[in-house]
């Protein structure tokens, strides 16, 4: 089967890029660019033919209008058609875009563009909420010619239930639910990875309960066990819940100093910000000491640097309530290393997690959040649960297995 791809790779990084370059790598990479393109060469007989469809230099240019996205839009679909024409491919896959005006233009004009010529039309819905927003956030007109663009394609791959049940409302022939995936981040995770975590927690544990740690205890438990270190591993988004991880954090550690103990937390925010209004009330925040002492900003993080804060953290807040968030990367990842996750009952996000999951909160008040975190830092660890969902449900083999049997289920339609 020949795939044309319309969707970008990283750069910029983000869930959605992310995880289309690992489909395009799994698969045997872009035909045009090897020699080799036996369509069984890579396991999954599926040849793609790859348009690195780059509307954004850089993570606050997504979905924003510029008048030079326009002809970058003319061009990549010329590109789509020529490769229907020069290689034979059929079959289009492309990548909606979330609740966002200027997107959902750009999608308009590459549907009217490119649909009449491919036979089989592919959709993959890695943001969330599309159907929910045109219902109550735009004019009938809109929703009308959204619905008429976007009319019954042949398949539509959502990444979970509550994605689906959006997704039905654009009666597509075929639904097909497909987790996002991720190479293991951490295959020493039962040598190296859980015997940390247990002697940390079990420092923390005598640490709240008043008493003291001996020198093996210390040793074991690695750099200074007194710090609970959360991660917040995302952009550094309101929506996203940056600010109330902040203010919950320092409301803990203030609950923990009248309550006289030696424990704090510090907050690790390890990704860049979107947009200067954030960046600055970011740095508002701190120029507060408490705040100061309670934050630390490492930037985006990327490969070794990344493992490193996942392998030092001992739980990961991600408070979110932004539009499109769906089934995000960083709470995959923190799974893969069975660190213990806090986060919203926001569209998929509880279906990721074992049912009555004590880290799962309503929102974004810094009350709730502090009282999550107290809360977490007592508890038992349940690593290999989550480790355990990660190797079922997340992992790039099921996540490359599930997207070739949803593509090639188009041969019987």
């Amino acid at each position: 089967m020949k795939l044309l791809i319309f969707a970008h790779v990283p750069p910029p990084h983000h869930g959605q890029s992310y995880m289309v370059q690992l489909m395009l790598n799994g698969f045997g990479g872009d035909c045009r660019k090897r020699k080799d393109i036996s369509s069984g060469s890579n396991g999954y007989g599926i040849e793609c033919y790859h348009v690195d469809a780059r509307f954004s230099k850089s993570l606050a240019d997504v979905g924003e209008l510029q008048t030079g996205k326009l002809p970058l839009i003319l061009f990549y679909c010329l590109q789509a058609i020529w490769c229907r024409f020069r290689y034979g491919v059929t079959h289009l896959y492309y990548v909606p875009a979330p609740g966002k005006r200027v997107a959902l233009y750009r999608d308009w004009l590459i549907m009217l563009i490119c649909r009449p010529f491919f036979k089989k039309i592919i959709l993959h819905w890695h943001a969330a909420g599309l159907a929910k927003w045109l219902e109550t956030s735009v004019q009938i007109r809109t929703r009308a010619i959204t619905y008429h663009l976007f009319k019954p394609v042949d398949l539509s791959i959502v990444l979970s239930r509550y994605n689906a049940t959006d997704v039905q409302k654009f009666l597509s022939r075929r639904i097909e639910v497909v987790n996002n995936g991720i190479p293991d981040p951490c295959p020493d995770f039962e040598a190296a990875i859980l015997p940390r975590r247990h002697a940390r927690f079990a420092a923390r544990t005598k640490l709240l309960a008043g008493e003291s740690l001996n020198a093996g205890e210390r040793a074991a438990a690695g750099e200074n066990p007194a710090m609970i270190n959360v991660l917040f591993l995302a952009n550094g988004l309101r929506e996203k819940g940056l600010f109330a991880t902040m203010h919950g954090v320092v409301i803990a550690n203030r609950t923990l100093a009248a309550r006289r103990q030696t424990v704090r937390m510090k907050l690790i925010f390890a990704g860049n910000f979107m947009t200067a209004e954030e960046r600055e009330a970011f740095h508002q925040l701190m120029q507060d000491p408490e705040f100061a002492t309670a934050v630390h900003h490492a930037g985006f993080v990327s490969g070794d640097e990344k493992i490193r804060v996942l392998r030092e953290a001992d739980v990961i807040c991600f408070p979110t309530q932004y539009l499109g968030e769906n089934q995000p990367v960083c709470l995959i990842e923190a799974m893969a290393f069975g660190l213990p996750i806090i986060t919203t009952r926001w569209r998929s996000l509880p279906e990721m997690l074992p049912p009555d999951y004590p880290g799962l909160i309503h929102g974004q008040d810094p009350d709730e959040i502090a009282l999550t975190l107290l809360k977490m830092a007592a508890l038992p660890g349940n690593e290999h649960v989550l480790r355990e969902l990660f190797l079922r449900h997340f992992s790039l083999e099921q996540y490359l297995a599930g997207m070739a049997t949803a593509i090639h289920g188009l041969e019987n339609i």
